[in-house]
């Protein structure tokens, strides 16, 4: 917010923050230029506006002149999350640690101008991980982080988490904030931080990009907040099959693992093995009813 900023044009920031459409955006624009401070230290903070309002306006103009076009979608995946932030928060080099995936670098404004994917190993599972453009940009894309099943939300500030709010009112997914560049910080300053989020009751991990300091902390928490439980099968005689685990909803039941794997009548199954945390000892014969627990392992002898 610039020096000496007119509460008429704070209003006018405030909708332009949280317009839902280009050409809401675009409104507000015109209003904060007009309403912007004229006194020689506010020059810089008019150049941004116009500059942004004109890129704003010749992608809708561009946007006009090939309607009809069909826009290229991502495929949705049974486990993804989407990266939030406001520009230079280290969407790009999150989506690197998590997914090895290699992005354009820069600490520029608005570097990211469509969503990128990266898929994420967890221990066999993959996990789709979409970064979405700085939220503070016309290339926001609201759709694919109301649709999201976890929503990282990347901040560096803690004053950021309710902008960032404004922005997820449709959201159905869970919400993990994500404080990041705390090698930025010294330790008084990041237990102070902790403390505050910890106060709050926020579901948080506080990381850092360039070290990787709680990566591996991030990715068991980003797993948990799907919600989801994994299931192993096995062959008899074989080994376990742990490159691909079935994903299923906590509480499922073994019937729900075989119809997944066999397309004939489920009669033909006539003994049910189990190992893992829903076993009372390995090896345990279980009926189809047999409720599951996360990393239990299945095996199905057939007539």
């Amino acid at each position: 917010m610039p020096i000496n900023a007119h509460p008429e044009y704070i209003a006018s920031e405030k909708e332009y923050f949280a317009a839902q459409t280009p050409e809401e955006k675009l409104k507000a624009l015109e209003k904060m230029i007009s309403l912007a401070p004229g006194h020689k230290g506010a020059e810089k903070l008019r150049a941004e506006l116009k500059t942004r309002y004109k890129k704003l306006k010749e992608k809708l103009e561009k946007g006009k002149s090939q309607r009809g076009t069909v826009k290229s979608g991502i495929k949705k995946e049974d486990l993804q999350a989407a990266i939030i932030g406001m520009t230079n928060s280290g969407k790009s080099s999150l989506l690197e640690r998590l997914t090895n995936i290699k992005t354009e670098s820069g600490e520029y404004e608005f570097k990211t101008r469509k969503p990128v994917v990266g898929m994420m190993d967890y221990h066999g599972t993959r996990v789709q991980i979409v970064e979405i453009p700085a939220v503070e940009s016309e290339y926001y894309d609201r759709g694919i982080v109301n649709n999201a099943d976890v929503i990282l939300m990347l901040i560096t500030d803690l004053n950021q988490i309710e902008i960032l709010k404004k922005y997820l009112e449709k959201a159905r997914g869970r919400k993990l904030i994500v404080f990041n560049k705390t090698d930025l910080l010294d330790e008084k300053e990041v237990r102070k931080i902790f403390s505050t989020m910890q106060s709050r009751k926020y579901d948080f991990v506080m990381i850092s990009c360039r070290n990787n300091r709680n990566i591996p902390e991030l990715r068991d928490r980003l797993f948990l907040n799907f919600g989801k439980i994994r299931v192993y099968t096995k062959e008899p005689g074989k080994d376990v099959k742990k490159e691909r685990p079935i994903i299923l909803e906590p509480d499922s039941m073994v019937e729900e693992v075989a119809r997944k794997i066999f397309h004939a009548p489920l009669k033909q199954i006539k003994e049910i093995k189990i190992w893992g945390p829903s076993s009372k000892f390995p090896g345990q014969k279980v009926g189809l009813k047999h409720r599951l627990k996360d990393l239990d392992t299945v095996e199905f002898r057939t007539r």
